[in-house]
């Protein structure tokens, strides 16, 4: 992997990790395009640039990430643990499922499922417009919709808004719930991919990786940025025609 393939996958990674488009997906269909082969060193390359997008979320929500706000971490506990539990009893069945040709169909079922949640959605008085007022209850379900993106395609960010927003959360607050989820999750499968791979490194060309890092930090802290914005004005629409169009062109391509 050269520079110009490490600040591709980087900036695909850092610009798809926190929409609902399936960063996973993207990075299968880009890998396969720069002719990338999915080896020990790649997933190496893939836990560093995890950890620049982690650590994008935690600058942005530094203030969150105290002792002060230990409740709102339990309720993101609370939501981690469905996907640890079915992703560590199921690992060696999820691994079938990376093909091309499953991330496509799940673009286009996540799409639909975007498209026919935003039709039923209306803005409500009683909809949770505060991410730590976030109830336990609503954490346990937008941590078992969380996993559905145990398949690939799903996208992780995608399952959580929508589980969220099924369970009473605004647009805003489904998206920066998901988010801080991200954290714990992003963590896990980062530290478990790292030590599985920590013996790769010494083969690692640490220009590219290190070019690939900060592409994927700065780009995961504006699209971030940028999403928030977004859905002041915007609902989730726009993503569900993506993910079916993307999903229709993959199917296409294969």
């Amino acid at each position: 992997m050269d520079i110009f393939e490490a600040i591709i996958i980087g900036v695909i990674e850092g610009f798809t990790e926190f929409l609902p488009i399936s960063s996973t997906g993207h990075m299968i269909v880009a890998s396969e395009f720069l002719g990338v082969s999915q080896d020990a060193l790649t997933k190496a390359y893939e836990v560093i640039i995890q950890f620049a997008a982690i650590l994008a979320v935690m600058l942005i929500y530094r203030e969150k990430i105290t002792f002060k706000k230990i409740d709102l971490w339990q309720k993101l506990f609370v939501a981690f643990l469905p996907l640890a539990i079915v992703g560590f009893l199921f690992k060696d069945e999820i691994k079938t499922l990376f093909t091309v040709e499953v991330v496509a169909w799940m673009f286009i079922a996540g799409g639909l499922v975007f498209l026919v949640v935003e039709y039923f959605y209306e803005e409500k008085e009683f909809h949770v417009k505060d991410v730590e007022k976030t109830s336990y209850s609503q954490a346990l379900w937008v941590g078992i919709a969380q996993i559905f993106s145990l398949i690939p395609g799903t996208s992780r960010a995608g399952a959580t808004i929508i589980g969220g927003l099924l369970a009473g959360l605004d647009r805003k607050t489904s998206a920066e719930f998901s988010f801080l989820l991200a954290i714990p999750v992003m963590a896990a499968v980062s530290g478990y991919d790292l030590l599985k791979h920590y013996q790769d490194f010494a083969d690692a060309e640490w220009g590219a990786f290190l070019a690939g890092f900060a592409a994927a930090f700065i780009v995961a802290y504006v699209t971030i940025k940028l999403f928030l914005v977004f859905l002041q004005k915007f609902t989730f629409v726009a993503f569900g025609i993506y993910r079916i169009l993307f999903g229709i062109v993959l199917l296409l391509w294969i």
